[in-house]
């Protein structure tokens, strides 16, 4: 049963509300201030929160304010009710993420559908989305049939790429999101020396040049490179910032979308710091290797340059292939004849990248 969580400081009110939630078949708990109610929401995690805005101890701003900032709660629909009417009131309550409001005294047909409406717009917002074009074609459809965002552009198509294409240059202003439908794709920056530092290797199911698109200056921050032919689609950047910035439950879903697992990213570049070269290399042919981005269609193996593997190390070209003829004689991987890497012994790969 849904679950509804009704703050207000006014009994008669409180109660009379929940009890027209409750005929209505939903589950009702209920809170007379905003601090009571701020820790029954962090305990019950409501399906939607109904809340005063003017209350002791906490304001309904507050309240608002504070469930943002925790992760189990910040998605939660919420809907203010107030007995105010000035703009200014109700415009602050929205920028600061409420998602609908009702202005007391309100009709029983007002609040219910009002329920109903965000409820099945968390709904559609909770599915899954697979990482493919028809997952992201769903999600641009139904958003923009539920929410209205006739704005979204509707005449998106995948465009092919052959291996050595860029598909954008450092420097070039930022106007494109990419989703790679099929193929590789690898970025990297350029030294003033004319090195390549690698900055990402992508795949199918993920997203290229986000993070540039967000960038004051507007332009690409790295240059992406096709290695394998790729099946790229474009989504122009109004049509990212629309969703970036618009409806909070919509942009949450888009980030998720989007983000790449950009926390494991992290969490990678961190313990490559403090790894040796040994360990690194271990680290970055188990990476490609779970990934399966640089597969050849072959025999599975990795297919990479090695000054990329290099770059992916944090070393020169030339540390990194003495250290593959290593783990090559100590039977941990094989290479092939187009020079494609294959992991021959998995455990011993996995010590070495733990423990050196």
């Amino acid at each position: 049963m849904t679950k509804i969580l009704l703050i207000e400081d006014n009994q008669d009110v409180r109660e009379n509300t929940a009890e027209i939630l409750e005929l209505a078949n939903y589950e009702v708990c209920t809170a007379e201030d905003g601090k009571k109610g701020l820790e029954v929401a962090i305990h019950t995690q409501p399906d939607i929160i109904i809340c005063d805005i003017m209350m002791p101890e906490m304001n309904g701003y507050d309240v608002l304010l504070h469930l943002s900032k925790d992760k189990t709660t910040s998605s939660t629909p919420f809907i203010f009710l107030t007995a105010k009417t000035e703009k200014i009131d109700i415009r602050k309550g929205m920028n600061l993420g409420a998602d609908d409001y009702l202005t007391k005294p309100f009709e029983e047909s007002e609040l219910l559908d009002a329920v109903a409406s965000r409820l099945k717009k968390y709904s559609f917002l909770k599915k899954k989305i697979s990482k493919d074009i028809e997952g992201i074609h769903q999600f641009f459809n139904e958003v923009s049939v539920h929410e209205g965002m006739e704005c979204l552009s509707k005449d998106r198509k995948v465009e092919t790429f052959n291996k050595k294409d860029f598909i954008f240059i450092e420097g070039d202003i930022a106007h494109t999101l990419y989703f790679i439908q099929k193929g590789a794709i690898k970025t990297y920056k350029t030294t003033e020396s004319g090195k390549s530092l690698v900055t990402g290797l992508f795949g199918p199911g993920q997203f290229v040049g986000q993070l540039s698109l967000l960038t004051n200056k507007g332009t690409y921050r790295d240059t992406a490179k096709v290695l394998e032919q790729a099946e790229i689609f474009k989504i122009p950047k109004a049509d990212f910032k629309t969703l970036l910035f618009s409806d909070k439950l919509i942009s949450n879903k888009f980030i998720t979308m989007i983000s790449n697992d950009l926390i494991d990213l992290q969490e990678q570049l961190v313990g490559m710091a403090f790894s040796t070269v040994r360990q690194r290399l271990a680290k970055v042919l188990l990476d490609l290797s779970k990934n399966k981005i640089l597969h050849t269609s072959l025999n599975k193996g990795i297919s990479i340059s090695r000054e990329d593997l290099a770059s992916l190390m944090g070393t020169a070209t030339e540390t990194a292939i003495r250290m593959l003829t290593d783990f090559k004689d100590e039977a941990l991987i094989s290479i092939g004849s187009q020079r494609e890497i294959s992991i021959e012994d998995k455990k011993r790969v996995e010590d070495i990248a733990l423990f050196g």
